[in-house]
């Protein structure tokens, strides 16, 4: 039986009007640079995965755009969307059961087919309709995804007319189906198998990769008040080890400020995911605890991309390593975040804020 999962959030997370969420979307959108270093002119050529927040619209909207500006959708046959459980224990992942994604913006559709294929190939959960809704990671990325390709086909169309004058309305493809993935406590043994899992669909150029995560949720009242000191005596190494929790009476510090200490304890986890190496990655979050809210799907996107290492230097051929088969020499695919941003700077133990970050990878 075919059902449709509500737009839950929105009106509250976001807003419920079409023409106030194509609005703000855009101007969001429109306020990212034509041109990144590093990535060239957006969206970048083949990039094709991403980290973005999914908070509410008016702390992370502006933050997330980045990261959707930057997205190729050129090639997309089907999008993967993978968020974290906040709501529900997951010892690993669930599938959504529904077969169409309401937005304020119009339907996204489901692949079933794909779906199916997962549900056979792993153990995977069933979420119910109760907990697909009640979820907002995956939610809070769909308007953003809608308006994304609908400004991709507007374009698209637009330099079909300039090639030929017969507008016809059927030449439009419909927009890509989702693969929506949510994501529970996954162990490392886990995390690994699922990246195994999806490493093939992530090696197929149809395919677009979406990963819904926030950073650093700091504050008393997340239970996380980490702090990284600046002296040189307990300087933290790459794994951020030498820091300490803040009491709640503990008066504020300032070398360097809290907020400063947030970002740098946020940084930590942006250099080990740029690096590659899921260890790292996992190294970090052992020592730090930073509250990265997706680090699970972030955890099977990294060993999916370790997975497929291997294989991409054996069909290299040109001895360089990168799987591009040019000789260039160019570094295997990593992430590269364009753009960090928090709620608030916090000064004191008092004080709260999540952070919120946008990652590409071109593949």
């Amino acid at each position: 039986m075919a059902r449709t999962r509500t737009a839950s959030h929105s009106g509250s997370w976001y807003s419920a009007s079409p023409s106030t969420l194509s609005s703000q979307l855009d101007q969001w959108l429109d306020q990212v640079p034509d041109h990144i270093d590093g990535l060239g002119s957006l969206p970048a050529a083949g990039a094709r995965v991403i980290i973005a927040p999914h908070a509410g619209y008016a702390y992370s909207g502006p933050a997330a755009a980045w990261a959707y500006r930057s997205l190729d959708l050129s090639r997309a046959k089907r999008i993967f969307l993978l968020g974290p459980s906040h709501h529900v224990h997951l010892p690993g992942c669930a599938l959504s059961q529904c077969s169409t994604y309401a937005t304020p913006l119009g339907p996204l559709a489901i692949d079933r087919d794909t779906t199916a294929e997962l549900q056979q190939a792993a153990a995977f959960d069933k979420m119910s309709l109760s907990t697909d809704e009640a979820e907002h990671s995956l939610e809070m990325h769909l308007p953003f995804l809608h308006r994304g390709l609908s400004r991709h086909h507007r374009d698209r169309k637009a330099n079909a007319d300039d090639d030929n004058d017969n507008d016809d309305p059927h030449d439009a493809a419909p927009f890509p189906p989702l693969v929506p993935i949510l994501v529970g406590s996954t162990s490392a043994a886990a995390e690994r198998r699922f990246g195994a899992l999806l490493a093939p669909y992530l090696a197929d150029p149809a395919n677009v990769f979406v990963v819904s995560s926030d950073f650093c949720h700091w504050g008393s009242r997340f239970g996380y008040t980490y702090y990284l000191p600046a002296s040189t005596d307990t300087m933290p190494d790459e794994s951020g080890s030498g820091g300490y929790s803040l009491s709640r009476d503990a008066p504020p510090p300032t070398q360097p400020p809290i907020h400063q200490s947030i970002a740098q304890l946020d940084l930590l986890v942006m250099r080990a995911i740029e690096s590659g190496s899921y260890d790292a990655y996992r190294r970090v979050l052992r020592d730090t605890a930073n509250t990265v809210c997706g680090r699970h799907p972030i955890g099977i996107v990294l060993a999916a991309l370790e997975h497929l290492a291997p294989a991409r230097r054996a069909s290299d051929g040109d001895g360089d390593g990168d799987g591009d088969g040019d000789g260039d020499g160019h570094a295997a695919p990593r992430f590269r975040f364009i753009r960090y941003e928090r709620s608030s700077d916090c000064v004191s133990v008092r004080d709260s804020s999540v952070s919120y970050a946008s990652a590409v990878l071109r593949l």
